[in-house]
Order: structure tokens, then sequence, then C-alpha cells
């Protein structure tokens, strides 16, 4: 409902390399963690986005979206659903280009302003799951 064929396509085809994962830390029993090591597979830039700004993967981490001082492609999301449509609007003021939340991660409210804002958004998928299906 929240995620058609052609717009997962184009985020993780056409939107840009550098996305910020916005939960990741280091905590490798953690999903953020193992799809972080995906999209790197299929040649992404993750940046890690958590509070503590921990180096994961070979980057550097940033307390918030706001403290990245390069352009950011997409904003993948794993963070409570009742905290992601602040992540949203971050992300549309940032200037990304798009927004993913993960699986189970769901605001329609978040999803219309971000759509409305002119960001291609998919909501409860996984760019891990997706990303293999293209190639």
């Amino acid at each position: 409902m929240y995620a058609d064929q052609e717009t997962i396509r184009r985020i993780l085809t056409e939107s840009g390399d550098t996305w910020a994962v916005v939960g990741l830390s280091s905590n490798q029993g953690r999903a953020a963690y193992r799809v972080a090591e995906v999209l790197q597979r299929f040649g992404k830039r993750v940046v890690p986005v958590h509070p503590k700004a921990e180096t994961v993967h070979g980057e550097q981490g940033y307390p918030s979206l706001d403290a990245i001082p390069f352009d950011v492609d997409v904003v993948d999301v794993f963070v409570n659903s009742e905290l992601a449509g602040k992540v949203a609007d971050e992300a549309v003021s940032i200037g990304a280009k798009a927004v993913w939340f993960q699986l189970g991660v769901i605001d329609e409210q978040a999803y219309g302003r971000t759509r409305e804002a002119g960001l291609d958004m998919v909501m409860d998928r996984c760019p891990a799951i997706e990303i293999p299906q293209l190639t």
C-alpha cells in the first residue's frame, strides 16, 4: 500500500547512494546493522545516525540528520513508529530525496507530509529484501 514497485526501484537505483540510517549503532544483533551491511554490498554509502554517533561499518556516525555535513540522498528509518514522523520531517528539512520506513514502521500522516513535500517514500518495507530483487 505504501510501497509500489516503481517507487522502490527509483529509490534503490536512482535516488542516490548516500543513505543515512537512523537508529544504526554498532549493536550487531539489531536489524539496522545487518540491513546496513546489505546496502553497502550493493554500493550504498551508509551513514549511521544515532545519539551515540558511533562509527559503524567504517562510516563515521552522527547524532542527528542535521549534524551530517554532506548531502544525504535517502533516509532509512529504524526507529519506533511514534518517533518516525519527526525523522521524516527532518529528512525533508535537510533536502533528502527519499525516506524509507523499515518493516513495522508506520506513520500515515508522515507519509502524506513527506510525499506532499515532493520526496519519494516507502513505508513498512526493507531495502535489504528489495534490492537483491533488482539485480
